[in-house]
């Protein structure tokens, strides 16, 4: 039963994921394609190879693997080297899923933890992005969000329409907004997430750019254009949604997302990269057990414990 449920959900996110796949495809061209099928059988392989001479249970067909796959390869650049994707992949794999017990176990999501593993090791491929179609004139420029960065908007003029289309540069499966948020309301549609983490994280965060963004307070145009640029949308429907690192709890999913939303907010208004969706994701995975802790319910009608009877004199 655990695993066709398992199998039934992530076969949902792959749905979910194909539209923003297929985009990215289109966008930066046959590269794409290569490192998202390299994610994926890498990703599942490592997991088959791991269990097999571990000899436990190869539980490679119920797709969180390939989920991972997907998501890894969604979150880097069509340009990075594959051999530090398939790098990235195993860490992924064995490092953060197998060696804490394998699917329900990880303590932080395994694709984002490669990613935030890639940009440490190999910080320069990890952000050489090519923007353009990537059949016809690809060519590496800077991001929306490098361009959006307090202090850096001289350096070039961003089009809300076209980061809402997606015809920007960026990792592979981040810059259409249009196809991740298709993705987000099949899931919420499927019941496969919950809308309390990635409404409360977006949402949070756009009060933040709205009313405190350096040099751009009350600015609509730029609070829409720090949503749709980056990984924000990819990672508050798909990544910080992870059953295994998010809260169970729904107030412990509210407190979660209003964590995501601030800490994004000053990694990227404050920190030194233009992103911070990652990072923060990260970090919120570690405070899960501590949100859980505060945010349990209390049982309905539980008598308090009866105070002990003062000795006689």
């Amino acid at each position: 039963m655990y695993k066709r449920q398992t199998q039934t959900i992530m076969r949902d996110v792959l749905i979910a994921l194909a539209p923003a796949s297929i985009f990215g495809i289109y966008n930066f061209g046959v590269q794409a394609l290569i490192r998202i099928i390299v994610g994926i059988a890498v990703c599942m392989a490592s997991e088959a190879v791991y269990e097999y001479f571990m000899h436990k249970k190869i539980t490679v067909m119920d797709l969180s693997a390939a989920v991972t796959g997907l998501l890894i390869a969604l979150n880097i650049p069509s340009t990075l080297n594959i051999g530090f994707e398939i790098v990235g992949c195993v860490f992924a794999i064995i490092i953060v899923k197998q060696l804490f017990g394998g699917i329900g176990q990880n303590f932080m999501n395994p694709a984002l933890a490669a990613r935030c593993f890639l940009l440490i090791a190999y910080t320069g491929p990890m952000t050489n992005f090519v923007t353009s179609n990537g059949f016809l004139d690809a060519y590496s420029g800077a991001t929306p969000l490098a361009l959006l960065k307090p202090g850096a908007e001289s350096t070039g003029v961003v089009s809300l329409a076209k980061m809402f289309i997606g015809t920007t540069g960026g990792v592979i499966g981040e810059t259409s907004a249009i196809c991740l948020l298709l993705g987000g309301i099949y899931l919420l549609a499927r019941k496969v997430i919950n809308w309390r983490i990635p409404v409360t994280y977006v949402g949070v965060f756009a009060v933040l750019i709205f009313l405190f963004a350096p040099g751009h307070q009350f600015d609509a145009m730029y609070m829409l254009q720090e949503i749709c640029g980056g990984g924000l949308i990819l990672g508050a429907f798909f990544m910080a949604t992870d059953y295994v690192t998010s809260p169970i709890t729904p107030n412990g999913k509210l407190v979660f997302g209003v964590c995501l939303g601030l800490l994004t907010f000053i990694f990227r208004m404050f920190g030194g990269s233009a992103e911070g969706v990652s990072y923060a994701i990260i970090f919120c995975n570690l405070l899960v057990p501590l949100i859980e802790r505060v945010t349990v319910p209390k049982s309905f009608g539980k008598k308090k414990p009866e105070k002990k009877a003062k000795e006689a004199a």
